[in-house]
């Protein structure tokens, strides 16, 4: 009889004509079971190198060296050190690479308010509109925390001044609502879109009235951004114009202005 080993793959048991042992052939059923398994299994294994390929981290290019000058670089950055990144900068080390949160070298140093530092990386040629996880560039950062020096840099080395954050707006938002009068500057003469509705469906000059506390921060912001031709007759997603907001708040100083450029 013949052993389970010897059979052949595409035969099921045997039969016996005169005598002899012969394989019975597969039923057509089993054969297309026997396909369906097969093109199975080859699809996933076709997925799994996909996933592979789109979950693993990209081969380095430059070899060793150059792998051992970003970690260097990363190292700098996180020490402050601005000699070592510069001698990493030096020795090739990917200035777009990213770490914690998706953040590239200058976004991390940015974030730590290391002025220096992201000078260097700028100039070395660091993409000032690259974002880290959370859709925060150099540009944008700085321009909503304040960091004027940076943002400058930013603006020299080409950043996109129209390019919004998580909440749909360019960093003249953020700079409003938080009264950042020589931020809203740098920014209007950049070019920054005035008028631009984010998400939540404010300008900048509705964020400064609505988010703000009417300090004499937030009302030189709003001379600003009136002086620079924001519109005083955009209202927000609940038909709520600025003056009335600014009425609505307290903020006479604030009204004031508004009437005077209307």
């Amino acid at each position: 009889m013949m052993s389970d080993s010897s059979r052949p793959a595409n035969v099921e048991g045997t039969l016996t004509i005169g005598g002899t042992m012969t394989a019975r052939p597969a039923r057509p059923r089993d054969r297309r079971l026997t396909a369906r398994i097969a093109a199975l299994a080859a699809a996933l294994a076709t997925a799994a190198l996909v996933m592979t390929a789109c979950t693993a981290p990209p081969a380095s290019d430059a070899g060793p060296a150059a792998d051992d000058a970003t970690a260097a670089l990363w190292q700098g950055v996180q020490d402050g050190d601005v000699g070592a990144v510069r001698a990493a900068i030096d020795d090739g080390a990917d200035l777009e690479s990213r770490g914690d949160g998706d953040a590239t070298p200058l976004v991390a140093a940015t974030k730590d308010d290391q002025t220096e530092i992201a000078l260097v990386l700028l100039d070395a040629g660091a993409d000032p509109d690259a974002k880290d996880g959370i859709e925060d560039s150099a540009f944008l950062y700085a321009g909503a925390e304040g960091l004027d020096e940076i943002l400058a840099a930013t603006i020299e080395h080409g950043a996109d001044v129209k390019s919004t954050n998580r909440y749909g707006g360019p960093a003249l938002i953020p700079a409003g609502e938080h009264g950042r009068v020589s931020t809203t500057k740098i920014l209007i003469e950049a070019g920054v879109p005035l008028d631009h509705v984010n998400d939540l469906g404010w300008t900048a000059m509705l964020e400064a009235i609505v988010l703000g506390d009417g300090s004499d921060d937030h009302v030189e912001t709003i001379r600003l951004l009136l002086e620079g031709g924001a519109d005083p007759n955009i209202a927000d997603g609940n038909g709520a114009l600025p003056r009335e907001l600014a009425e609505q708040a307290g903020y006479d100083e604030i009204v004031a202005l508004i009437d005077a450029a209307s």
